[in-house]
């Protein structure tokens, strides 16, 4: 089995997604950002499984995260040979006249910049030993502009393109790159209160919000698949036909 790294891995997707992987076999690096005890407790969970787990800290807004990150994770764990790119950060629906530079700069950093440092980082040596799995998540809002602003969309929709790139250069040395794009699933990132979150159910084919173990099983599905490469995959229920 191979050495997973997953970022904003303390809550909703990220934690189901090393949950899913360490069933799998694999050892799990929890990445987080402030959610310190909830990682730890995870990394410990997984550990008492008989598995290997071990959470770091990261403010992916830092450029000089990236890198320390997986320095940390592969002292503990060796290399990396998985990486999905979970962390993620949005602020409240704005119309393009009401985002702020610095709005704009920490989304980017975070949803764009630090996902492409990470896999700078590691794919090298992925594609050296002949094998490698990123996961890049995205967004609904990629597609369709999505409900909380131009800065949030475009730092997903960037996620695409860089897959598109990356897929390209890595993946005649056994290594996939994949867009995994979730919407609608019951999480604290989902906007709104309960009968928001009701209308929105209601509104989905299927009749109900995603769960954040049918995304990780999905990416665990990515992760088997050496054939699987390039591809943005939307995971909505059902919403938005591609």
């Amino acid at each position: 089995m191979a050495t997973a790294l997953v970022t904003g891995a303390s809550r909703g997707i990220g934690r189901a997604v090393a949950r899913r992987l360490a069933d799998d076999g694999h050892d799990v690096a929890l990445g987080y950002a402030a959610s310190a005890d909830a990682a730890g407790e995870l990394a410990a969970e997984l550990r008492a499984l008989g598995g290997r787990a071990v959470a770091v800290g990261a403010d992916l807004a830092d450029p000089a995260a990236a890198d320390a990150l997986v320095d940390a994770v592969e002292a503990q764990l060796g290399p990396v040979e998985i990486l999905v790119a979970n962390a993620g950060v949005n602020t409240p629906g704005r119309r393009v006249e009401e985002i702020s530079l610095e709005e704009w700069d920490r989304l980017h950093a975070v949803n764009l910049r630090a996902p492409f440092l990470l896999a700078r980082r590691v794919l090298p040596g992925m594609a050296r030993r002949g094998f490698g799995r990123i996961v890049l998540l995205s967004s609904v809002a990629a597609y369709t502009g999505g409900i909380i602003g131009a800065h949030y969309a475009s730092s997903k929709a960037g996620l695409h393109g860089l897959a598109h790139s990356l897929s390209q250069q890595a993946s005649g040395d056994g290594v996939t790159v994949n867009v995994v794009a979730p919407a609608l699933i019951e999480s604290d990132m989902l906007p709104g209160g309960p009968d928001t979150r009701a209308a929105l159910a209601e509104s989905l084919p299927v009749g109900r919000l995603g769960r954040p173990e049918e995304v990780a099983d999905l990416i665990a599905a990515v992760v088997r698949n050496g054939f699987l490469t390039n591809q943005s995959i939307l995971l909505d229920g059902g919403r938005h036909p591609t």
